[in-house]
């Protein structure tokens, strides 16, 4: 297994990280500011094809905010983001910007603690830089490509760990309910005597195993918006991120699994064991 982080980094423009560092920060800066002021306090939802899919005014109006000043800022760079889809190029372009503005919205709207604002620079190597703010924690999370991670400005150094007995490990649902082996890989995690947690974000249960709260993440599926912020927090922290065939790659297309490297062939084990039985 390959440790992502230990690749040489794809070389960026130093200026370029440096500007899209300052400005993503200024934005989650006024995402907390939106998001702790208008949580759980009769915002109304609109439900698309799932009950808990539910997309809000916050959410709407710190995409367009989002869009407004990236576009300013970096003008021929396009933006991919979950309310209004990706501007043309996207897909082809040398750099884009990815952004959910309220990831874990079920969680905002009803109040519950648990919820993030998620942006990130991508290039065709993966994250290059990742802001994510955890309003309800007065966290800002920021990493770049070669540069590390920090959490309001200090620097987020991994502790790795050898055992998952006593650890937590976190997961998030599928679109429409429990994905295939879920079951399974909660029983397998519980007789190795570890935790797992579904808190309704994944942005933020990626960002606790960079923090060290949790030894891994594991998601059987998600958009890139979502996780590209946390995923570049993880790997600048230490972490190895790798998909469901245990091939690393920043943004797997075949699932998503982030741990600390000790317990990541353990934990990578138990979701493919219990995937296969699903």
């Amino acid at each position: 297994m390959t440790l992502l982080s230990s690749r040489p980094p794809r070389p960026v423009e130093p200026g370029l990280v440096s500007r899209a560092l300052e400005v993503a920060g200024r934005l989650a800066n006024d995402a907390t500011d939106v998001i702790t002021a208008t949580a759980g306090r009769g915002a109304h939802p609109s439900t698309l094809d799932s009950p808990f899919d539910w997309v809000t005014d916050t959410d709407r109006i710190l995409e367009r905010h989002t869009r407004r000043v990236l576009t300013a800022e970096f003008p021929g760079i396009p933006v991919v983001g979950h309310e209004f889809g990706a501007d043309h190029g996207a897909d082809v372009a040398e750099y884009r910007w990815v952004v959910d503005s309220v990831d874990g919205t079920a969680n905002y709207v009803a109040g519950v603690p648990w919820c993030a604002y998620s942006l990130a620079l991508v290039d065709a190597a993966g994250p290059v830089v990742g802001v994510v703010a955890d309003p309800y924690r007065a966290q800002i999370y920021a990493a770049a490509r070669g540069r590390g991670a920090r959490a309001n400005g200090k620097p987020i150094h991994l502790t790795d760990r050898c055992v998952t007995a006593g650890a937590l490990v976190c997961t998030e649902l599928a679109r429409k309910g429990p994905w295939p082996g879920m079951g399974g890989f909660i029983e397998r995690a519980a007789a190795a005597h570890a935790g797992v947690r579904v808190l309704g974000s994944a942005a933020l249960s990626i960002a606790q195993v960079a923090l060290g709260h949790a030894a891994a993440a594991v998601l059987h599926s998600y958009h890139e918006w979502d996780v590209a912020g946390s995923v570049a927090m993880a790997i600048e922290a230490g972490a190895v991120v790798l998909d469901k065939h245990g091939e690393d790659a920043a943004l797997p297309t075949d699932g998503l699994l982030v741990a600390a490297p000790g317990v990541a062939d353990e934990v990578l084990g138990w979701w493919q064991e219990t995937a296969h039985a699903g």
